[in-house]
Parts: structure tokens; sequence; C-alpha cells
């Protein structure tokens, strides 16, 4: 019976890990990227912290959810923005997460960080950052909620150290809105991402498009984009996934991604 029950618990426990690890040799497949039980796979960099120091336990999992919270910061929020990084780049997939925003944003906090927070793709690696840098390199999939009455979309595109091409031409704003319909305060939203390298990058909600652009490249303008540029090549075709950290406290769960033919 006792030996039963620990190859029983050997093959649940193997299973658990490999959903984590074998993302592209599952191709086609939804494979999620948190266990549901701690960090696994998973390292924050937050600013003015080493890479993998977890200040104030900003990430933490509690009841199968990864939460980011600021009860341990006692001087306020002090522009710490966090990321928390998962281990493996991607090219070609598409991935979704589920997240809501809770209570009250942290002190100090800017006005704009009001219910914001965002998942990070075709980002530069963690261990490339500077300790006081406060975004990676990357393109937002910016996420949002509304105050309970107002208009304010979600999904949308912020580009810390980037730029994109939409409708043919060089975007150089460092946000654009969606055309999502408002999601207020406490509701659990699945964010989709529809990633094609270099080709096409697509926000979608509920099924339907709500921003789609091209040709996602470092801008040579930035500070930080240009310690990544080599031999001038601008283009962006894969990368690092992270979830952030900007003073609201929210949570996340069920982060998956399908890995796709190139």
């Amino acid at each position: 019976m006792t030996r039963t029950f620990i190859s029983i618990a050997a093959v649940l426990l193997l299973a658990g890990s490999l959903t984590a690890d074998d993302a592209t040799d599952k191709q086609g497949e939804w494979v999620s990227l948190f266990n549901g039980k701690d960090l696994t796979g998973w390292t924050p960099k937050i600013r003015y912290s080493e890479l993998g120091e977890n200040f104030g336990n900003t990430f933490r999992v509690e009841d199968g959810v990864i939460k980011v919270r600021y009860d341990q910061y006692k001087d306020g929020f002090g522009n710490r923005f966090g990321h928390l990084f998962y281990k493996d780049e991607f090219s070609h997939y598409r991935f979704r997460v589920e997240y809501r925003f809770v209570g009250e944003q942290c002190q100090g906090g800017a006005g704009w960080a009001t219910r914001n927070s965002g998942v990070m793709i075709h980002g530069q690696k963690p261990e490339t950052m500077d300790k006081d840098q406060d975004f990676p390199v990357s393109i937002e999939v910016q996420l949002l909620a509304g105050n309970g009455k107002d208009p304010r979309t979600t999904s949308n595109l912020c580009t810390p150290g980037t730029n994109v091409v939409m409708d043919g031409k060089l975007q150089l704003q460092h946000c654009i809105s969606s055309t999502s319909e408002t999601y207020h305060l406490d509701k659990w939203v699945t964010a989709e991402i529809e990633v094609r390298g270099n080709k096409v990058i697509r926000h979608i909600l509920d099924g339907k498009t709500v921003l789609e652009y091209n040709e996602p490249q470092l801008d040579k303008r930035d500070k930080s984009a240009q310690k990544l540029i080599k031999d001038g090549k601008l283009a962006l075709s894969g990368g690092t996934i992270s979830l952030q950290s900007e003073s609201h406290p929210c949570e996340f769960r069920k982060v998956e991604i399908m890995v796709l033919d190139e």
C-alpha cells in the first residue's frame, strides 16, 4: 500500500513539473506556467533590488493565486516597480492569464498606476537589467481596471524601450489604447495575447481582438534599449515574459501558454 502511494505521488509530481518545463514539447497545447503552489520557474526583479530578491514579499502565492502585495512596504512604494520573470523565452505563442485588482493602492504609488499592471512580452533577460531600471525593455500588454463608473480600456499597449508599426506607420508614442470594454475592480478578466515573432501581435479579450500591431522593435532613442542593439538590428522576434508590479494590489491565476509553429 505504501509503495503504491509513493509511486502515484511520484508520477503526479513528475507530471506537475512537466507542465511548466515542456511547453515547447507540447506545441499546440495549452500548458500551465504556474503550478498553483509556489513561484517555481519564476524570478522577481524589483527596482533597486538584486535579481531574485523578492523585496517586501511583493510576489507571493496564496490560495492557488499569484498575489502582488505591498503590506511590507513600510516607507511606501518608492517607485519600486517590479516584474516576475518566467525562466524561458518564447517567440511564437498564445499566452493567457486571468487577472484582477483588489484593495487600495500602495501609499506613494503614482496616480496613473492605480488599478494598473501588465504582462511584458518580447522582454529583455532580467540579468541584463540595471539595478535601478524601472521596466524591462519589452512590449507591455497593459492591464487596467475601471473605478466602478468611468470607462477605461484594458489590454492596451505600452512600449518601454520599444516601438511598433501600426497601419504601416512606426508608432513612437508610449501607450496606445485598445478597443476593449471596461472591466471594473475585483472582476476576474482573462487576457489573451497572440504573438507571431516579429510579424504580428494581437491582444484578445472575450475572443475578440481589441488591438493589433506589427514589427515590434527596439527604440534606439532609449538608453536601456541601446545596450541591447547588436549589429544595428532593432527587430524583436522573441524574449521573456513577465508579470508586473506597479503599486496596486493585483492577482494572477491560470497563467498558460500555447507554443505555436513558426
